[in-house]
C-alpha cells in the first residue's frame, strides 16, 4: 500500500533537498531509494542490487548531499568529502547532472566536479584545487590526479561510491582501483551499486565494504510482461536487413529506438543501408570523441533523433577478442592495427550500461548479445521506471542455443519475463527483398570504411575545433546534428518511397510509409486525403501537343466537323 511506503519528507532530509526532489517531479521514492536512503543516513555500508532504471543514482546521491549539508553546519572547511567512481565517461557526466539537479537550491554549499572527461590533467587541476565536495570520475582518471597530487583524500574523504560495480573490473580497472584505495583513509562509508551480483562484485565487497547491509531488490532483473514486451525473430543475415527495413520504413516500430549491433563496422553497414531508404540514424560507438557521444545522447533524450545504432561493451570487456564484424579480414589488417591498441576505441566507453537514455520505447538487438548479462543490460535501456517498453531480438539459426540460455536465465521461476516469438510472416514481405538487395549492393566494404573515417573526422572537428565556439554560442550547438547522411554509398532515389502495391495486405491498415518530411501545402489548396501520389511528369501547357490541343466549335456553320475527333 502507498500509505505504508516511506516518503521523502519522512526521511529527515534538508528542506532544500526536498524542494529539489519536488521540482524533479518525484512524488515518492522508488523501492531502492526507500530502502537505501535511511540505511545510508544511518551510516551503514551498502551493497545494493537493483535493475537498471530503478533509481540507483539518487539512492546514493541523496544521502551524500544530506550528509554534506549536515556537516557544513559545524565544519566550514572546504574539502572533498565524497568520491563517486564510474566505469564510463558518459555515466560520469550523467551522475554529475543528477547531483547538480538535486543541489539546485544548495549549489553554494554542495559543489560537484566530473573529472572523467578526456581533458588534460593540468586543465582539471584548477577545478580540484577548489576542493569540490563531490568528485565523480573513472578509477584511472582519479588515480592519475591523486598521483599528480592534484587532489588529496587521505584526511577528508567520508563517503565512497562505486556505481555499476559489476563493470569496474571487466573494464580493466582492477589494478587502478586497488592502487586508488591506498590513497583513501582507513574509515569511510562505502556504497556498491550494481545491476548484477557477480564474482567481481564479491571481490569488490571484500576490498571496500565493512559489515555491509545487502539489498537484493526485484527478483527478476527485467520488468514483467505487463511493462516490458520481449520478442524474438528467427532470421538469417539477409533477412535481418529485410525485417529492419520493413519495421522502420512502414512505421511498425514507433517511438525512440536503440538498435544494438556487435561491432563498429556493423554500425556503419546498417546506417548506410538505412540511408538508402532515407531513414536517418545516429551511430554511437567508442571511436567517437566523448563530447560527440554525450551530445548525441543529450539530443536523443530531447527528441532530435528516433534511432541510434550502438555497439555495447562486449569488445571492451575482452579487448583481445576480435569483433564479429572484423573476422576473416586477414593478417595484414591485424598488423596494421597492432600499434593502435584497441583500434582507437575509448576504453572508458559503454552504451548498453550506465547511460540514461530517456523515454526509449524500443530496443532492437540486430545482433544477438553474446552473454545473458549483456542482453539484460541492453534491454534494460527501455521500460525504465514505470514506462512501458518493447525489446525485439533477431536470432540466426546458429544462435538458437544462446537464445535458449538467455530464456532459461530470464524465466527461472517467473515465466512472465520470457521472450515470445514475434508473429512475423516472412513470405508477406518477400516483395521488399529485391529492394533490400538493391540497397545492399551499394553498401560495400569500401563504402563502410569510408563512412567510418568520414564520420570520425567530422565528429573530431565538431568536438575539438568548435568546442570553444559552442561554449560561447550554446544555442548553435542545438543546430549540430549527428544523423546526417554520410553518402559514401550510391543513393538510389527510387528506394526512398514504398509503392503501395508492395505493402502486404495485412499491414495496409497499420503501415505508415510516408514518414519523411511533409510537403508544404500552398494556402487555399485542400489537403490530400489518403495516399499522396506524385505525378511522374510535370504538365506544361504548350509542350505536349496532345494536351495543348483545344476543341473550338464553329457556330453558324451547319454540318461542320468537330476538330480533334477522328
Amino acid at each position: 500500500m502507498a500509505s505504508d511506503k516511506l516518503q521523502f519528507h519522512e526521511m529527515g532530509l534538508d528542506d532544500r533537498l526536498l524542494k529539489a526532489l519536488a521540482d524533479l517531479g518525484w512524488a515518492q521514492p522508488t523501492l531502492i531509494q526507500e530502502k537505501a536512503i535511511p540505511l545510508a543516513l544511518d551510516g551503514k555500508d551498502l551493497l545494493a542490487r537493483a535493475r537498471t532504471g530503478s533509481g540507483k543514482t539518487a539512492a546514493y546521491a541523496v544521502p551524500i548531499i544530506q550528509r554534506i549539508l549536515t556537516s557544513k553546519q559545524t565544519v566550514r572547511e572546504q574539502a572533498v568529502r565524497a568520491l563517486i567512481l564510474v566505469p564510463t565517461k558518459e555515466l560520469g557526466q550523467q551522475v554529475q547532472t543528477m547531483v547538480r539537479e538535486l543541489t539546485a537550491f544548495c549549489a553554494r554549499d554542495v559543489r560537484v566536479a566530473d573529472i572523467s572527461g578526456k581533458a588534460d590533467l593540468s586543465a582539471q587541476r584548477p577545478i580540484l584545487m577548489e576542493k569540490p565536495d563531490v568528485v565523480v570520475g573513472t578509477p584511472s582518471r582519479v588515480l592519475a590526479h591523486l598521483s599528480a597530487q592534484n587532489m588529496s583524500l587521505q584526511s577528508s574523504l567520508e563517503m565512497l561510491v562505486i556505481d555499476e560495480a559489476d563493470l569496474i573490473f571487466s573494464f580493466g580497472f582492477e589494478s587502478d582501483l586497488k592502487s586508488l584505495l591506498c590513497h583513501l583513509p582507513k574509515i569511510y562509508q562505502a556504497f556498491l551499486m550494481s545491476a548484477t551480483l557477480n564474482e567481481d562484485v564479491q571481490s569488490l565487497k571484500e576490498l571496500v565494504l565493512h559489515n555491509p547491509v545487502t539489498l537484493k531488490l526485484q527478483g527478476s532483473q527485467l520488468p514483467d510482461s505487463s511493462q516490458l514486451q520481449q520478442y524474438s525473430v528467427q532470421c538469417g543475415e539477409e533477412d535481418k536487413f529485410l525485417v529492419i527495413y520493413t519495421l522502420l520504413k512502414l512505421g511498425l516500430v514507433r517511438g525512440k529506438t536503440l538498435l544494438f549491433v556487435s561491432a563498429v563496422d556493423r554500425c556503419y553497414r546498417l546506417k548506410l543501408f538505412l540511408e538508402q531508404f532515407s531513414i536517418p540514424a545516429c551511430v554511437l560507438n567508442s571511436e567517437l570523441p566523448v563530447h560527440s557521444r554525450c551530445h548525441i545522447i543529450t539530443q536523443f533524450n530531447q527528441g532530435f533523433y528516433n534511432y541510434i545504432i550502438a555497439t555495447d561493451e562486449q569488445s571492451l570487456a575482452n579487448p583481445s577478442a576480435p569483433p564479429k564484424g572484423d573476422e576473416g579480414t586477414g593478417k595484414k589488417k591485424k598488423r596494421k592495427n597492432a600499434g593502435k591498441g584497441a583500434g582507437g576505441k575509448d576504453k572508458e566507453y559503454g552504451v548498453s550500461r550506465g547511460i540514461d537514455f530517456q523515454n526509449v520505447s524500443n530496443v532492437i538487438n540486430f545482433d544477438l548479445p553474446t552473454t545473458v548479462d549483456s542482453y539484460i543490460h541492453r534491454v534494460g535501456r527501455t521500460a525504465r521506471a514505470d514506462n512501458p517498453g518493447t525489446a525485439l531480438t533477431f536470432v540466426s539459426p546458429g544462435e538458437l542455443p544462446l537464445l535458449a540460455e538467455i530464456q532459461d536465465a530470464l524465466t527461472g521461476e517467473n515465466t512472465d519475463t520470457a521472450l515470445k516469438p514475434y508473429g512475423f510472416k516472412m513470405e508477406e514481405i518477400e516483395g521488399f527483398r529485391y529492394r533490400c538487395r538493391d540497397a545492399m549492393r551499394s553498401v560495400t566494404k569500401q563504402a563502410v570504411k569510408e563512412a567510418r573515417l568520414k564520420e570520425i573526422k567530422q565528429e573530431l572537428l565538431n568536438s575539438e575545433k568548435l568546442k570553444t565556439y559552442f561554449e560561447d554560442n550554446p544555442r548553435d550547438l542545438q543546430l549540430l546534428r549527428h544523423d546526417r547522411d554520410l553518402h559514401p554509398a550510391v543513393i538510389k532515389p527510387h528506394l526512398k518511397n514504398v509503392p503501395e502495391y508492395l505493402i502486404p495486405s495485412a499491414l495496409k491498415g497499420l503501415a505508415n510509409p510516408f514518414t519523411g518530411r511533409k510537403k508544404r501545402w500552398r494556402p487555399g489548396k485542400p489537403a490530400p486525403v489518403g495516399v499522396v501520389k506524385r505525378n511522374f511528369k510535370h504538365h506544361h501547357r504548350g509542350r505536349n501537343p496532345l494536351k495543348s490541343f483545344r476543341y473550338t466549335s464553329k457556330k453558324g456553320k451547319g454540318g461542320a466537323s468537330k476538330a480533334g475527333h477522328s
